[in-house]
């Protein structure tokens, strides 16, 4: 008879327990030695590689031993370099006697488990295999799978259950503990997959630094209802800071967690989170409320639903709900300037379909005050409700036809302005814009004449209908563009190395007869920033209240330097300008016309003298003027070890300056002026530095400010900071100092500074250079999001 032995499970389901709480992205393993706190036994099974094995109860049992000692009351010994292996396992021992009779056994001197997860060795191992009892005795064990080590001094198996007395975790090497974590006594059903540690101590080099008598944890993935780990900080805002998250495993599809916070300068509040999924879909619904914040005595809360639900082949419903209980929420409840630059939350609910040929959507939308200093009068009109459908197909080989239209409620809630109601009337308007192109190409080259006919009808409330002398204006309109392009390259040789050359000139003719459109409300309607792709627009607005009428013609040429051996973009440059051959007279009140002539050079440049230095700008001219209306400019260098410096300049004027009024906020011909500095420095590998400066020169003051250090090791992490950043739309202040202790694969103290160096720092962590950045890493405005 074979025996089965089912060992040591225990160690690692302690381990597994320990590392639950791991960083995101995962610990940096890098300054840990090469060597093995358990190195691989010799003769035990190697990797699969990938290889899908049968489960371990389906594979045979083999043994093996330099001697067999003959057999003694049903019991058979056999010495000398004992081997087991069962699939991936592995047991070796010195002497090993089994009772067939009982199948008891037990195995002396030298005994070594492993498997794909872990590696143990222990003195003494003995146990029943009928009753699954086992007792392993002066117990080491490492982890193979994820980093992790430790030891015990006995520990009992029976079933699903078993002990540890006196054992100890870490993710350090054996002889530089720098943390660990010890406890008295560990229980564990691995069937209710829960485990129980008494008087567990964590010690941070020979210091105790944590003491809990009882607390129980999850030894697997299954959800469970229970504490999650506390977050706690300090700020000259809110006070000290304390939330204690409590999770509800509800249903195998929804669970939802409470989050009880208290705050010594507010108050305190409650928050929740329900999730659910179901086969076609999945939501959150999430909340807080404060019954009475003391910082501005009233009661403060938000509400967010986000969900989708597919409901056939073709088509999907949609939500994203966000309320607020007052103007100053994102504010207050942010720790970056992005809540003060939110003005507005924004609430839709839609219904979208999509097919070969067609989009379709019928959506609402509902604007909410999210600035202190604005008024519910500079609130953007609601879309209640929106329809839209777009279409286009091919006719033939050499035609397309489509149609892109629109049918929009517009409205505004009634707003007290200086003690007194005033009301916003609304309207509904109607946009269809068809259209027929002749899309002609081939390798080199390409030609796309367009003719749309563009009508847009509206119905107007009474009072708007007063204010522009009709209830029911209309425009129509045609508009014709003809789009070309040619490809040109060359192949050459350039310090060594194979190079693509590229020259890509594009001519861009647009015409549109000028209609008046003065008498038009403007709902949804603002002029786009002049950029490289307005220059390639048949309408320099968003929104269809405004159809802007052109005669004009746009040249533009680009270049780029493609590295042969792995495509890589080494440079990269564009130039543009438009010709207007008329006066442009359609505008937006307080717009500056567009005149006669040659508009700013639009120009753009990237750079790379080497794979660590990335140099880019943007630059436009107005030659008529002799002035600079946008300057960028834009350098990162990668350094080793993950270090980086990244330096940007921006500056942007406003267009719609005029001389005659006073020069204001509004009214100022420096629209924005900006410079922005941030690194991240490794002085060597366990040191480094970092840093972050972004002053606007226009308001000459800082809005965020940085300066920090942080030490690594192999398995205990700190970062210490100081930080000064723009609180309010006020221009106030807040100043900090953040510490975080990360202990890897066990967790942290302190403040997240690991977000916020993130967000400041583009490519802080290196991998956010290759995807798609964070949006508060990249500058843009993000999403409503109370919890930021």
């Amino acid at each position: 008879m074979r025996p089965v032995f089912r060992l040591l499970p225990l160690p690692l389901c302690i381990a597994i327990s320990l590392t639950a709480q791991a960083a995101e992205p995962p610990p940096n393993w890098g300054l840990c030695p090469v060597d093995d706190a358990i190195p691989p036994f010799e003769g035990a099974p190697k990797p699969a590689n990938g290889a899908i094995a049968a489960p371990r109860s389906q594979q045979p049992t083999d043994i093996e031993g330099d001697t067999l000692g003959g057999v003694k009351d049903q019991s058979i010994e056999y010495q000398g370099n004992v081997a087991l292996t069962r699939g991936d396992q592995f047991i070796g021992t010195d002497k090993l006697t089994y009772n067939e009779d009982t199948e008891t056994y037990v195995a002396e001197g030298n005994v070594r488990y492993q498997d794909s997860g872990m590696r143990v060795v222990a003195d003494r191992a003995e146990g029943n295999q009928a009753k699954d009892q086992h007792k392993i005795e002066d117990v080491r064990y490492q982890l193979v799978e994820r980093r992790g080590n430790g030891a015990a001094e006995s520990i009992q198996l029976d079933g699903s259950k078993g002990g540890m007395r006196r054992s100890t975790y870490t993710t350090c090497p054996p002889g530089d503990k720098r943390w660990e974590l010890r406890a008295q006594r560990i229980d564990v059903d691995t069937e209710k997959g829960m485990g129980v540690a008494r008087n567990a101590t964590l010690h941070i080099g020979k210091v105790p630094v944590l003491y809990v008598p009882w607390f129980m944890f999850p030894i697997d993935d299954t959800r469970r209802t229970g504490l999650l780990y506390p977050s706690i900080s300090n700020s000259d805002r809110n006070g000290f800071d304390y939330r204690q998250p409590i999770y509800l495993n509800l249903a195998p599809n929804y669970d939802a967690t409470l989050n009880p916070r208290i705050m010594t300068n507010r108050g305190a509040s409650l928050g929740a989170e329900f999730r659910y999924l179901n086969p076609r879909g999945r939501g959150t619904i999430a909340g807080m409320y404060m019954p009475d914040d003391d910082l501005r005595e009233r009661d403060r809360g938000h509400f967010i639903f986000n969900a989708y639900q597919n409901l056939s082949r073709h088509w999907q419903a949609r939500s994203g709900l966000v309320w607020i209980s007052d103007p100053r929420y994102f504010e207050d409840f942010s720790n970056s300037i992005n809540g003060v630059s939110i003005t507005t939350a924004v609430s839709t609910v839609g219904l979208y379909g999509r097919g070969r040929y067609w989009g379709s959507s019928l959506t609402a939308n509902h604007y909410q005050l999210a600035d202190p200093n604005l008024t519910k009068a500079n609130l953007p009109f609601s879309a209640k409700p929106r329809g839209a459908f777009v279409w286009e197909r091919p006719l033939t080989n050499w035609f397309t036809a489509g149609i892109e239209s629109e049918v929009v409620r517009y409205q505004k809630d009634d707003a007290v302005i200086s003690g007194i109601r005033r009301e916003f009337p609304g309207g509904s308007r109607l946009d269809l814009k068809p259209y027929v192109s002749m899309p002609l190409e081939g390798a080199s080259w390409f030609l796309r004449p367009t003719a749309a006919w563009r009508y847009t009808q509206y119905q107007l409330d009474d009072g708007l209908g007063a204010i522009v002398g009709d209830d029911s204006p209309t425009r129509s309109l045609p508009i014709v563009s003809v789009d070309s392009g040619l490809f040109f390259d060359r192949s050459f040789r350039w310090r060594d190395r194979d190079y693509l050359q590229t020259l890509e000139p594009r001519i861009f003719y647009l015409n549109v007869p000028y209609r008046d459109q003065s008498r038009l409300p403007a709902f949804d309607t603002r002029p786009l920033t002049f950029s490289w792709g307005q220059l390639f627009r048949d309408n320099r607005y968003s929104g269809a209240d405004r159809q802007a009428d052109a005669n004009q013609l746009t040249m533009a040429i680009s270049s780029r330097m493609i590295r042969g051996s792995d495509g890589h973009e080494k440079f990269s440059v564009s130039l543009g300008q438009i010709r207007y051959f008329e006066d442009s007279r359609v505008t937006l009140p307080g717009e500056i016309a567009v005149k006669q002539g040659k508009s700013s050079w639009v120009a753009d440049a990237n750079w790379s003298p080497s794979d660590r230095w990335t140099i880019g700008a943007s630059y436009q001219w107005d030659s008529r003027l002799r002035r600079e209306d946008l300057a960028s400019l834009r350098a990162r260098y990668l350094l080793k070890d993950d270090g980086i410096i990244n330096f940007a300049y921006r500056y942007r004027r406003n267009l719609n300056f005029r001389s005659n009024l006073p020069v204001t906020v509004n009214n100022s011909p420096d629209l924005l002026e900006q410079v922005d500095l941030s690194f991240l420095y490794p002085i060597n590998p366990k040191w480094s530095v970092v840093g972050r400066y972004y002053y606007s020169l226009f308001d000459h003051k800082e809005l965020e400010t940085i300066a920090g250090v942080q030490w690594e090791s192999c398995c205990v992490a700190a970062r210490l900071m100081a930080r000064r950043y723009v609180e309010n739309s006020e221009g106030d202040l807040n100043s900090g100092i953040l510490f975080e202790i990360e202990l890897k694969g066990l967790g942290s103290a302190g403040q997240d500074t690991r977000r916020t160096l993130r967000r400041a720092i583009l490519g802080y962590y290196r991998d956010d250079l290759y995807l798609v950045p964070p949006e508060t890493a990249t500058g843009q405005k993000a999403d409503p999001d109370p919890s930021l």
